[in-house]
């Protein structure tokens, strides 16, 4: 019998972060919440408690790309928090493999698909969970592109 993984998705941004969940039995995904970050930090207490209230097993959190490939100033922070993401569980002792994964252009997609949907009336509405659906949809098609966190080396394209 095959046990379900819930994977917590994470669009992170330096103002907000968008949060989906999945599961990887059904390989589904919902959105789930947009969370405030203060200057590319969110309230720890706050996401480590839905890390460990909701079972969390794998977190993937969005690594915003340049087009070629390269590092932007955003997906530095963004591994850099995943990096400290990793520390918290550790530290908490909550055994949660966290990875980064490749997001580019998720959040057009995502804004496409929400107006599309009816989801949101207007392009300027948030759909940074939806863009965290998207982020699991990637990962249940193409897993091997998830890069756990302590054996990142950022490309030098």
């Amino acid at each position: 019998m095959t046990t379900a993984t819930l994977i917590l998705a994470l669009d992170y941004g330096v103002k907000k972060m968008g949060m989906a969940l999945g599961n990887s039995l059904t390989c589904d995904a919902r959105p789930f919440d947009i969370l405030a970050m203060n200057n590319g930090q969110p309230d720890w207490d706050n996401l480590l408690g839905i890390i460990k209230q909701w079972g969390i097993g794998e977190v993937l959190v969005g690594l915003p790309l340049n087009m070629d490939g390269t590092e932007s100033m955003l997906s530095k922070r963004a591994h850099k928090f995943a990096r400290r993401l990793a520390h918290q569980l550790a530290e908490r002792r909550q055994a949660v493999a966290v990875f980064v994964y490749d997001e580019r252009l998720s959040s057009q997609d995502a804004k496409a698909i929400a107006l599309q949907q009816g989801w949101i009336a207007s392009p300027y509405e948030p759909v940074d969970d939806v863009a965290a659906c998207l982020l699991i949809d990637s990962y249940y098609r193409q897993p091997e592109f998830a890069v756990f966190v302590s054996s990142y080396k950022p490309s030098n394209k």
